[in-house]
């Protein structure tokens, strides 16, 4: 089985992918071998389960079919209506959130009017984020799984205001960028059968007066609620009749972007984000189709 990465992916990160965005990055892609090597080479995906087609028009989505493609890592793995995520209590933010989107989830008379942004009672409250942290800050509570990916169902959207579904964003990138890019995700639906989004943070070295690279990052509140460096979305997009899947990675800086700047500007090899999060996507992916192909540009 052999994954194809597309030549002349271009990201608008500074050095060591830390700065802001200052210059263009390029990045040689080429064919080469799934690499199976790692700790999720040997953990089985989890299967898929059975449902009835009645079922279907009360939940579109479930824990087990949103992680068909497995889990990027394994530590302090939650499970909600419609998306499943990894929560970092180091940082008070999640490591990864992942959601399938269809026609299915996106319709709905579901309303964000009626929620609120809400601590997670989960989470220890010595490791939780308040609403309290944000409160002032400058930054917006910024969706990780966002809310209007769940209309099918108000309690599925509610569950995306859970502050440990969120992390602080800069508000005209949350406003702007950041909102096309969601928006893009969502109209990836009509397109393919399904569309599976991997969300998460990141905290990116930069260089510094000394030469040297150094991640640094403000915290908020009382709490000390980090504040990505830059964020990720890796999309899985499902081609019907089985003929495989098509992967896509970007990465946006935690500040103002120009809006009129084209998304795929944004986009990396995959192998970009795996390195950069600690997290794996292939491995599990391969492990359920052998026609993968990774856009790395358009």
């Amino acid at each position: 089985m052999k994954r194809w990465l597309r030549a002349g992916a271009t990201l608008l990160v500074g050095a060591g992918l830390g700065a802001s965005v200052t210059h263009l990055l390029s990045v040689r892609g080429g064919e080469e071998e799934p690499d199976g090597a790692g700790l999720l080479s040997i953990i089985p995906v989890l299967p898929v389960p059975k449902v009835q087609a009645s079922e279907l028009t009360v939940s579109p989505v479930g824990p087990g079919v949103v992680m068909k493609y497995g889990f990027p890592s394994l530590a302090n793995v939650k499970t909600r209506e419609s998306y499943v995520t990894s929560y970092d209590p180091r940082t008070r933010t999640a490591s990864w959130v992942i959601e399938r989107l269809n026609p299915a989830t996106l319709s709905g008379s579901s309303d964000r009017k009626y929620c609120e942004f809400k601590e997670d009672d989960s989470v220890h409250v010595c490791h939780r984020a308040t609403n309290a942290d944000y409160k002032g800050s400058g930054f917006d509570r910024g969706h990780l799984a966002a809310a209007a990916n769940h209309k099918w169902s108000q309690k599925a959207m509610e569950e995306t205001f859970y502050l440990s579904n969120v992390a602080p964003q800069n508000p005209h990138l949350n406003q702007k960028t950041w909102n096309n890019l969601e928006k893009m995700c969502r109209s990836l639906t009509k397109h393919y059968l399904n569309v599976y989004v991997c969300t998460g943070p990141l905290y990116l070295p930069r260089p510094e007066a000394d030469g040297k690279l150094y991640v640094r990052y403000q915290v908020l509140g009382q709490n000390h609620v980090a504040v990505p460096t830059h964020f990720f979305k890796v999309l899985i997009l499902e081609q019907a009749n089985g003929r495989g899947v098509e992967l896509r990675s970007y990465v946006l800086p935690n500040e103002p972007v120009d809006e009129k700047i084209p998304l795929e500007r944004f986009l990396v090899p995959i192998e970009t984000i795996e390195r950069a999060s600690g997290l794996l996507f292939v491995p599990n992916i391969m492990k359920r189709t052998s026609n993968l192909q990774a856009i790395a540009s358009r």
